[in-house]
């Protein structure tokens, strides 16, 4: 029937939700537990709440409060359904946007701002994007609050102050790489709403926390390619990776190269780093 995996839990939590039911299996009631926005990334079914029934397509997005009953039917859809499920703090809520923090259970027909990074979020779970399933979450969430509110979120100043705790924050990131670092952890070091720590890193480093600590990550497993004899299994957890595969698929989408055969032109192997050169010609 249905199965969940937490993929990222904390104020922003993340969950893979997925479900087998067809027509002859009975819809039961349920209770949302958290404010949650739920992308739907693959089959369809009925979503019934507040006594409106929704279909819920691939793309659409189920928007649930928490306390609110609802029912999922499967009446003309036996191929089973997929979502990935954003959870956002009370605190995380009413930062984003007094829309958010009113929002009722609901469903969204495919919106192509909330596409793009309901996709991107999915890649992200995959391993094929260098963003974090967290800050994707938070960006969906006050995407959907800009949406929801009609107006766009107001631009914020940055101070002397902030750019030296971005950069601060980035240089405590790369200490601490090898370390399971998430979202939540760089704004609590920063004192900041993870809302807040987002925008502020990517306004002055330029790029997202996630996406500083994979690169710090890869720049420390090149050196250890190039210099030394380990494993590719134990230079991936020395720099920090806990999955052998994402590190071998964002290496090689960085590189151009797999981590094996970075190791070979670093040793002179000439014609490796011809043919990658020839590729970009």
């Amino acid at each position: 029937m249905m199965r969940s995996t937490a993929l990222h839990e904390g104020p922003v939590a993340v969950y893979d939700y997925r479900c087998d039911a067809g027509p002859s299996d009975p819809a039961l009631p349920e209770v949302h537990l958290a404010d949650s926005l739920s992308y739907v990334r693959r089959g369809s079914f009925g979503y019934r709440c507040g006594g409106r029934l929704f279909d819920m397509v691939a793309g659409s997005v189920l928007v649930g409060r928490a306390g609110d009953e609802f029912v999922c039917t499967h009446e003309h859809h036996g191929c089973g359904d997929e979502c990935l499920s954003f959870r956002l703090s009370a605190e995380l809520l009413d930062e984003i946007g007094p829309a958010a923090a009113r929002w009722r259970s609901t469903g969204l027909p495919p919106l192509p701002e909330l596409m793009v990074l309901g996709e991107l979020a999915q890649a992200a779970a995959e391993g094929e994007s260098d963003l974090g399933l967290d800050e994707l979450g938070l960006l969906f969430g006050a995407r959907f609050a800009t949406l929801a509110g009609g107006r766009e979120a107001g631009g914020f100043r940055v101070t002397q102050r902030d750019r030296r705790r971005a950069v601060e924050s980035a240089l405590w990131l790369e200490a601490n790489a090898q370390q399971p670092v998430d979202l939540a952890a760089g704004a609590q070091r920063a004192g900041l709403s993870a809302f807040h720590f987002l925008r502020l890193f990517a306004r002055v480093v330029g790029v997202t926390p996630h996406q500083y600590l994979v690169r710090t990550r890869l720049r420390h497993a090149a050196r250890l390619l190039a210099a030394g004899e380990q494993p590719v299994t134990e230079v991936a957890l020395d720099a920090g990776f806990a999955d052998l595969s994402n590190f071998v698929r964002s290496f090689h989408r960085a590189a151009g190269v797999s981590p094996r055969r970075f190791r070979q032109a670093a040793r002179g192997d000439r014609k490796i780093l011809q043919d990658r050169l020839a590729g970009l010609a």
